[in-house]
């Protein structure tokens, strides 16, 4: 009986690593990336207005 308890614990192991490794490579849906790109954009006009008129 106490081979099976050790033989469980493996087994277990691999279960909750197989659950694991589902679990974080899932497909995630984002909220997407255009307030970030269209801020960036923003930036990078006034930096080019800074340098253009100096």
């Amino acid at each position: 009986m106490a081979a099976l308890a050790w033989l469980l614990i493996p087994l277990l192991a691999a279960i909750g690593a197989g659950l694991w490794g589902s679990w974080a490579s899932r497909n995630r849906t984002a909220l997407g990336d255009g307030s970030e790109l269209a801020g960036y954009a923003r930036f990078r006009e006034a930096m080019e207005k800074s340098h253009s008129g100096s």
